[in-house]
């Protein structure tokens, strides 16, 4: 129940821990858990599962744990491990004492191997990688019995500690479960529990040469943990019937696993796979360039944690494969930063304007609302003076019908500042117009004109004298294609990639931005959102749009709603 008494809509997740709570299945606890594989940086998909887990932990008084399934070696680095420690942060979530790693479970879960080889339940097998998908069958066809499945007990503890100790290279064995190679589930068909890698792990160094495969130690992680809700995408659901027999043959504790859908989402790839060749080949500059969907991307672009975190409330948890518009993300996006930032005054593309009847040299300073979505955000000065930078696109030369801002002749408001009226053009030797020349009413400052005369256009400017010059990037989509798996024949999705997605211009700032801290955000009047960049700096001041203030999704809102 809400405050107000109204009932709470409960997606279909949070009704399988609000039934099991009301009939105290786990004794009253709620225990989930974020699971991340350090081999590279979490996405917006993540983000989903990282507030599905943590969400429903806090709303049903329970705890959720952070736990890196670093399994694999030859993948997985510390660098991956700090950034999802940071990413999860500043999401807003916390685990408390609750960080867990599954290398912390080798030494047990090794035991427990041993213990299904004592039962007959696991043998080591001698068969290669391509041997083991020959003998596995098809989805039509069953597997057969390989010919080291009927070795003996002994044989099996044996030959297992001594791939244990490091007898045996790479890929000449394997241990696999002892289950039915003709079951209609392929990952019932005798799957691989421990494959041999000599490699450096990220924290257990070189104790190990055997690790654990993901099938093995996932169900066993979530055991020794005491995991209520074992919450999963829905690819895992054909690893349910395997991870429970795990379990069940080990006489261990038995999660609840429940399997929801994963988030797609247009212009974009959600593949680590995928985002690590972009990263590797040079088509951005690393995990979090802002043009990517991971987290850390996405901050340095300038998306606050309350935008996602939104974005994920209202997508929802579903049972069934979806892609969801890129749209709905930054309409989320914009009505936070809409609450939250301040508004400012900044030219990307500047023309000259020098206001001939104001007096020369002569400066003054203007009142500027830093927000009108907040009175408490209060006001700030930004100077006014006889020569300022307007946008380009603020003047034409010859306007069509619906054009209302500057033109020759056309009067026009400057924000927060005079109206002015355009009375000459200068133009360079090839043509192009390089500098305006207008005159100002000084009756008109900071308001109406008091004969009630009206203008069409109010313009944003900075004066020159003034204005801090900065690096500003202009971020599209990465890709051109809503599914940029999409490719013709021999391509790949990158094929698909933008190569419009980044424009680099030099802005004319106004001076209150000169003190912008990395990762500040703010509206640049008419232009957008933007955030100063994780590496700006005092004297070299560099911005990241965020986002246009085009609502593309508000128009798609009202035209269902019109229909």
């Amino acid at each position: 129940m809400q405050e107000d008494g109204s009932q709470v809509n409960l997606d279909f997740v949070r009704a399988i821990v609000a039934a099991d709570s009301k009939s105290n299945k786990w004794d009253g606890r709620v225990v989930t858990r974020f699971p991340p594989e350090p081999n590279g940086y979490l996405h917006i998909g993540h983000a989903k599962s990282i507030c599905l887990n943590f969400g429903i932990a806090a709303e049903f008084g329970g705890v959720c744990h952070l736990r890196f399934d670093d399994t694999n070696p030859e993948k997985e680095e510390q660098e991956y491990v700090n950034s999802i420690i940071e990413d999860v942060r500043w999401l807003g979530w916390d685990w408390g004492e609750h960080l867990y790693y599954g290398s912390d479970y080798f030494e047990q879960m090794y035991e427990y191997a041993v213990q299904l080889i004592k039962a007959g339940k696991a043998y080591v097998c001698d068969l290669t990688a391509e041997q083991i998908r020959e003998y596995r069958g098809t989805l039509t066809e069953p597997g057969r019995d390989g010919p080291d499945r009927n070795r003996s007990v002994e044989e099996n503890l044996d030959l297992f500690e001594k791939m244990r100790k490091g007898e045996f290279p790479d890929g000449s064995r394997t241990l696999r479960a002892k289950i039915d190679m003709a079951h209609p589930n392929l990952n019932m068909r005798d799957p691989v529990m421990y494959r041999i890698v000599h490699a450096e792990h990220h924290r257990t160094g070189d104790k190990w040469c055997i690790y654990p495969m993901y099938d093995w130690a996932h169900g066993l992680e979530d055991s020794v943990e005491k995991i209520t809700h074992s919450i999963c995408t829905l690819e895992f659901e054909n690893h349910r019937p395997l991870y429970d027999w795990f379990l069940d043959e080990l006489g261990a504790y038995h999660p609840q696993q429940i399997e929801f859908a994963r988030l797609n989402l247009t212009y974009t790839v959600m593949s680590k796979r995928k985002l690590l060749r972009l990263v590797q080949e040079g088509y951005v500059e690393g995990w979090d360039d802002p043009r990517m969907p991971t987290v850390s991307g996405m901050r340095r672009r300038g998306y606050s944690p309350e935008a996602i975190r939104e974005f994920c409330r209202r997508i929802g948890v579903n049972k069934f494969n979806s892609t969801v518009d890129m749209a709905l993300l930054e309409h989320c996006l914009r009505e936070d930063l809409n609450k939250t930032s301040r508004r400012v005054m900044a030219v990307l593309r500047p023309l000259k304007v020098v206001i001939d009847n104001y007096p020369e040299g002569q400066s003054e300073e203007l009142e500027a609302v830093n927000n009108p979505e907040d009175p408490q955000a209060g006001t700030r000065k930004v100077p006014f003076s006889r020569e300022l930078y307007i946008e380009q696109e603020d003047f034409m030369e010859e306007p069509p019908k619906k054009f209302f801002r500057l033109a020759p002749g056309r009067e026009v408001r400057l924000r927060y500042a005079y109206f002015v009226t355009c009375t000459d053009v200068v133009k360079d030797e090839a043509g192009n117009i390089v500098e305006l020349h207008c005159t100002y009413d000084p009756a008109t400052r900071g308001g109406d004109a008091p004969d009630g005369r009206k203008v069409k256009a109010t313009l944003h400017w900075v004066s020159a004298a003034d204005a801090v010059e900065a690096e500003v990037r202009l971020y599209e989509s990465l890709f051109t294609k809503e599914n940029p798996d999409e490719a013709g024949e021999g391509e790949d999705f990158t094929a698909n990639i933008n190569p419009d997605s980044l424009e680099t211009v030099t802005a004319h700032l106004e001076p209150s931005l000169a003190g912008a801290e990395p990762l500040d955000r703010f509206q640049f009047e008419r232009l957008g959102y933007f955030c100063a960049d994780a590496g700006s700096r005092a004297g070299k001041p560099v911005f990241n749009r965020t986002v246009t203030l085009r609502d593309a999704w508000a128009k798609i809102q009202k035209g269902q709603k019109n229909t």
